[in-house]
């Protein structure tokens, strides 16, 4: 679409709505004007229009952390975006991975499709902290996640054998607390697994989605 097909509010610009691409987060709400528009189509990088500056801008320009374009949908009036990006560090000036981060209302629902990713980076750090040990931890001391990294896949796939059983035992049992934290465990120890093998939560959820067409 070109700038001229959108609806704009009454200082012409067009807000924009990001969202990181993999947890669907809202990071942070923007204004454009059509030279940021255009360049954003040009670069594949969010571009802004900063009302106070009156100036376009690259969100990331002095900071690094830029916002890579997925893909940028318009609502069904044309008067908004919302662009789906791949973060480059926090989002935020405050640090903080989303500018939206003051609860007033908040859920443990709210998180739950994020876990995985959340657990999926921290995993992808203690793979890189392996490089700093000067000895292998045991089970016992440190970083029980490193200890399966280190070990190997065998050791990661005897693990999520012993928890699929129990999860399997705890369903039989109809004992749905213990369901749920055998599967937790199970979860876990596949993400280990997926990381160990250079295999990618986004790489499942494309299989998936290709699954139910």
């Amino acid at each position: 679409m070109d700038f001229k097909d959108f609806k704009l509010d009454d200082s012409g610009l067009l807000p924009v709505i990001v969202q990181n691409y993999k947890t669907g987060k809202v990071l942070m709400l923007g204004y454009m004007n059509e030279e940021a528009y255009n360049n954003t189509l040009k670069m594949g990088k969010v571009n802004f229009y900063s009302r106070s500056r009156k100036t376009q801008w690259l969100k990331g320009e002095t900071s690094g952390n830029f916002l890579n374009v997925v893909s940028i949908k318009s609502d069904c009036d044309n008067d908004t975006l919302l662009i789906n990006a791949d973060p480059v560090g926090p989002t935020c000036h405050t640090g903080s991975e989303s500018c939206f981060f003051n609860d007033i209302v908040k859920s443990d629902k709210e998180e739950s499709a994020q876990i995985l990713f959340t657990l999926q980076d921290t995993i992808n750090q203690r793979k890189e902290d392996i490089k700093k040990l000067e000895k292998m931890p045991t089970k016992y001391e440190g970083s029980y996640t490193q200890y399966l990294l280190i070990e190997g896949t065998d050791k990661i796939c005897k693990k999520i054998g012993e928890e699929s059983a129990e999860t399997i035992i705890a369903a039989k049992n109809d004992d749905k607390e213990e369901i749920i934290c055998e599967a937790s465990d199970l979860i876990y120890h596949l993400l280990v697994l997926l990381n160990d093998r250079g295999v990618k939560i986004e790489d499942i959820f494309s299989k998936l989605n290709n699954r139910h067409k």
